[in-house]
């Protein structure tokens, strides 16, 4: 009798084990997304794979194109892996005599406080030699396709260069002295201010004119804790001023063409690079991103060229042909497919062939990056990118179920018209529900 009960209770422990670890079918998955008063009054995509069978497991309009925004810079950063080298390359150069002539090599980090390491300023100003730069390596736009120039004073629209400086932004602060910028304003320099004599605003605010490096800031005092990032206009003189006050010997912008044999320097690791554009989803450094592999790889500095390599040597394998027009995901000209996400995913996992190395440089759900106040839990679970313009909201990446299951997602949201956080929140609980229950 005794042994006939324990018989029964391990049995019923076994039945209630297998109900809990069966996997949540994909027909209620696809219930959950059509039956979401949220995600039926635009247009959804999503689908969700099996890393470790290799497999297919739940989609929706998987096949149909969506704007992605960041969810771009995937594939800048797919681009990286197979052409960049550990380290980024700084800038190249050759010596006359007394003279050293460089050419930029688009490296995004160069006297940009973000990055502490400065590897190549201490080169160049440790190399007695009078430094020249060479101009005419950039054959592309200061802006990318599609990019819109309403957006020229925002802080996540820098203009992109052969030779970018602190980020080809301006960092304005107030502290106990008064505003501050960061690279100063000299007198007599390329960066003007100035003081508008009207009122004082409701907000204080900065604004460069749309041509020029003239600012203007409201006639009143900064509020304690101000802070405005605003790109500059990239020009030769600009670019020379700049140099100047890091590096004494700096003489001067000349034209010289680039022999065919360059030495180069290189400046900071191309995963710092990477992590960096990726968890606050930097918009410049993407774009620098390819330009630099250009530039490395002894390209056309150009941005379509880098894209077109990647596109016919890289990607042919992607269901649905990749509409790729810049490094950012600020134009809306970019459209791929879910499924396409889904395995560009894979072909980054198998390239980089380290998960932790990999996960460590994406935004890692309720702990870095943009997924930081989203997916909380003791342990990340969620290891995506995400990507939004106004009307549209993405994310695309990696989730490790409570059973220890290795998936690919990617759950695209275009023409909204309600709020993002509620667009956020209803992706976040339908993955939280795989999460739980595959």
């Amino acid at each position: 009798m005794k042994t006939k009960l324990l018989l029964l209770i391990i049995l019923s422990f076994l039945t209630i084990e297998a109900a809990f670890s069966k996997p949540i079918p994909r027909r209620k998955i696809l219930k959950m997304l059509k039956s979401s008063e949220v995600l039926n009054d635009h247009f959804t995509g999503f689908a969700l794979y099996d890393l470790s069978k290799r497999k297919m497991i739940s989609r929706l309009n998987d096949d149909k194109y969506f704007t992605p925004a960041s969810n771009t810079k995937l594939f800048t950063f797919y681009a990286g892996l197979k052409l960049l080298k550990d380290s980024i390359a700084g800038l190249q150069y050759i010596e006359r005599s007394d003279s050293l002539i460089f050419w930029g090599t688009a490296d995004p980090s160069f006297l940009d406080p973000q990055f502490k390491e400065q590897r190549v300023l201490q080169k160049l100003n440790t190399s007695g030699k009078k430094i020249y730069r060479a101009r005419g390596v950039f054959t592309g736009d200061f802006y990318g396709v599609g990019w819109t120039y309403d957006d020229y004073n925002e802080y996540y629209q820098p203009e992109m260069s052969d030779l970018p400086l602190y980020g080809n932004v301006v960092r304005f602060s107030k502290n106990a002295a008064g505003l501050q910028s960061y690279p100063v304003f000299s007198t007599g320099g390329q960066l003007i201010m100035h003081t508008d004599p009207s009122g004082s605003p409701a907000r204080f605010r900065i604004k460069r004119e749309i041509f020029s490096n003239i600012f203007h800031q409201p006639n009143s005092s900064a509020p304690a804790g101000f802070n405005q990032i605003i790109p500059f206009k990239v020009s030769d003189d600009l670019l020379g001023d700049l140099l100047k006050q890091s590096i004494p010997s700096f003489s001067g912008n000349i034209n010289f063409s680039k022999p065919a044999q360059t030495q180069s320097w290189n400046s900071i690791s191309a995963d710092t690079l990477y992590k960096k554009m990726l968890l606050p989803s930097d918009n410049f450094i993407a774009e620098q991103i390819l330009l630099n592999i250009a530039a490395s790889r002894g390209m056309e500095m150009n941005t379509a060229v880098v894209i077109d390599y990647v596109k016919k040597n890289f990607l042919t394998d992607l269901p649905d042909k990749a509409v790729w027009v810049d490094g950012s995901g600020l134009s809306r000209q970019n459209l791929f497919t879910p499924r396409s996400m889904v395995r560009l995913c894979e072909k980054i996992y198998d390239e980089v062939g380290n998960q932790d190395r990999l996960f460590d440089l994406l935004p890692q759900g309720g702990k870095t990056g943009t997924l930081k106040n989203l997916f909380k839990a003791d342990k990340p679970y969620v290891f995506a990118k995400t990507g939004s313009l106004s009307n549209n909201h993405n994310l695309s990446g990696y989730l490790i179920t409570s059973s220890g299951k290795k998936l690919i997602f990617s759950f695209m949201n275009n023409n909204f018209t309600r709020p993002t956080a509620e667009i956020r929140s209803e992706m976040e609980k339908l993955i939280t529900q795989i999460y739980k229950n595959y």
